[in-house]
């Protein structure tokens, strides 16, 4: 009897944004109990995402969520904490997979065999599902942090660089969780003299 293979799908939401944490996913699905409707999480409204959240957790033969802080950004660089969230979610799983598939075109160094594909939050379910574990809980902690720092709207575009946000910065300065080593941060740090905590 052929021996199923343990595949893993790891993505991360929040490699663009000035402010916040990057966050990653990973999951592996139960094939006894497929989801129907997994996309790439750009590509759902965010009340089919947070359906698809609840069916991801509650079906899921396991996922975990991995974090790299604002100051880790800042300290290794976009792509290396980015790699580091992921890590720590695949180490969160509590076991290794025969094999990740990574979205994009770099994976990070893990436990087992990683392939990374370009799109592939779109074409492998798995994926998808980290995708989406991923935008929502990156979603759900930036609403969190507005309350935290207020007057930024991190709430409404969850610390990308929408003009409103590029506003707040000029007026406000940084707080505590903006990525200075990002150039329109770095620049307002210059330009506004108001650095709040």
């Amino acid at each position: 009897m052929k021996k199923h293979l343990v595949i893993c799908g790891i993505d991360e939401a929040g490699r663009g944004p000035w402010a916040g944490p990057v966050c990653a996913a990973a999951v592996i699905l139960d094939p006894d109990q497929p989801i129907e409707g997994l996309n790439d999480s750009k590509k759902l409204t965010e009340k089919r995402r947070q359906a698809l959240e609840v069916l991801i957790r509650e079906k899921a033969a396991r996922f975990a969520i991995g974090w790299a802080s604002p100051e880790e950004i800042d300290a290794l660089n976009i792509r290396r904490a980015n790699h580091l969230a992921m890590q720590r979610a695949f180490e969160g799983l509590g076991l290794v997979p025969d094999q990740a598939l990574i979205d994009g075109n770099d994976a990070p160094e893990l436990a087992c065999d990683a392939i990374a594909i370009i799109g592939g939050d779109g074409i492998e379910p798995c994926i998808s599902a980290a995708s989406i574990l991923a935008k929502t809980a990156r979603d759900a902690e930036m609403e969190r942090l507005d309350s935290v720092h207020p007057g930024y709207g991190f709430a409404k575009h969850k610390g990308y660089g929408v003009k409103a946000h590029a506003e707040a910065l000029q007026r406000l300065g940084p707080c505590a969780i903006h990525r200075r080593s990002f150039k329109p941060v770095r620049l307002a740090l210059t330009t506004s003299g108001n650095a709040s905590g």
